[in-house]
């Protein structure tokens, strides 16, 4: 397939609700949608940017899709997405913008073929993709006070797990709160890089509230550290951000600093080197799920063809999108009650239909690339 054009977007879209993390308070979604256009095709890839959460912004990401990897796919001739990633590989980091671009060509070449994006990622292995995954909630920092209500809320939707977001001094209470109030919750809890190993006492006194995992405790960017907390807790110890390629993976593995991985396919550069990481943890016995970056429908299609993967075993963060935005760009998941799962789409590329009167509404920003050159359409 020609990539004949290349449309980048910059949307913005209002939340329903804050959502508080360690690192700061988000009211509004900005980021970044890919259009990649072949042969009468349209594929589209999301990079789903939260500013503070790494040194990428949307800055960075327009400008390292524009001007180094825009070009190198213009014109060229593209039989699957794994041909991407070389035409990519050129600029050191920058894995969202990479990623952005690489999900488009899955969805392109999966329309191609007739097949859905979780049926072609899961193409190398014989059990093939899952019908439908395990999904939670991933509640944000708030009062104590409204805190049993709002997992009440949760649980009677038909969520199985919760995630809490903590934070230091906003931890051990909210954590003993939720076991308290509901004995039997699937409960994990998510530190996003906000401790240090002084902090070992705190992670110790959660060792009998019985956890899934407590999620990136230390540094975004540790994996020595981590192996050194994990023998002293009880807890398994799950690491996202410090995963950012299957070599962290190995290095993990061999420190043992993890018994979890999330897997987020834009902070590790895309779906191939996710399944790549997907495999290795598999062959080192480490769990894994996949993670989410608040992503609009569009993007959560995507997430959902990862955790339709045959090692994804545990509750993956894909909540349903209409509880997040004011605006939806595409039909919402819904949340299957009976079983806590999203059912993963069947129909060829991501599998959705997508509301283009609804991006044109949210877009803050659109240009287009053909040919070595490119205009702007505000």
């Amino acid at each position: 397939m020609r990539i004949e054009c290349v449309e980048l977007i910059h949307y913005g879209i209002p939340l329903r609700v804050p959502l508080a993390v360690s690192f700061g308070v988000q009211t509004r979604r900005e980021g970044l949608f890919a259009v990649l256009h072949a042969e009468g095709l349209t594929g589209w890839g999301e990079c789903p940017i939260i500013e503070g959460y790494s040194y990428e912004t949307l800055t960075t990401a327009w400008h390292v899709a524009a001007d180094l990897l825009i070009p190198g796919l213009l014109g060229r001739d593209i039989a699957e997405p794994e041909e991407v990633e070389p035409l990519l590989r050129h600029v050191r980091g920058h894995p969202f913008a990479r990623s952005m671009l690489e999900m488009a060509a899955w969805d392109l070449t999966a329309q191609r073929d007739g097949l859905s994006f979780a049926r072609k990622l899961a193409a190398p292995y014989p059990e093939g993709a899952r019908q439908r995954v395990k999904t939670g909630i991933s509640i944000g920092i708030q009062p104590e006070t409204g805190l049993r209500g709002v997992i009440a809320g949760y649980l009677e939707q038909g969520y199985e797990r919760v995630k809490l977001k903590i934070k230091p001094g906003h931890d051990l209470a909210p954590a003993r709160l939720a076991r308290r109030e509901f004995p039997d919750l699937k409960l994990m809890l998510d530190a996003n890089s906000a401790y240090t190993l002084a902090d070992v006492g705190v992670f110790q006194a959660m060792d009998d509230l019985e956890l899934l995992m407590i999620e990136q405790p230390l540094a975004h960017d540790d994996i020595f550290e981590h192996s050194r907390l994990r023998p002293q807790i009880a807890t398994p110890v799950c690491l996202d951000e410090s995963i950012r390629n299957a070599h962290d993976v190995q290095v993990a593995a061999a420190l043992a600093a993890c018994d979890i991985v999330n897997i987020k396919t834009a902070r590790v550069g895309g779906w191939i080197e996710g399944r790549r990481i997907h495999d290795l943890c598999l062959n080192h016995g480490l769990k894994v799920w996949i993670g989410g970056m608040v992503e609009t429908e569009i993007g959560t299609a995507a997430k959902v063809a990862m955790a339709a993967l045959p090692g994804v075993t545990m509750h993956s963060d894909i909540a349903v999108s209409h509880e997040r935005f004011a605006i939806a760009v595409a039909e919402p998941f819904t949340l299957n009650a009976d079983d806590s799962t999203v059912t993963v789409p069947t129909r060829p590329g991501l599998g959705i239909t997508i509301d283009t009167d609804a991006i044109a509404h949210i877009t803050l920003r659109r240009e287009t690339f053909a040919g070595g050159s490119h205009a702007t359409r505000a």
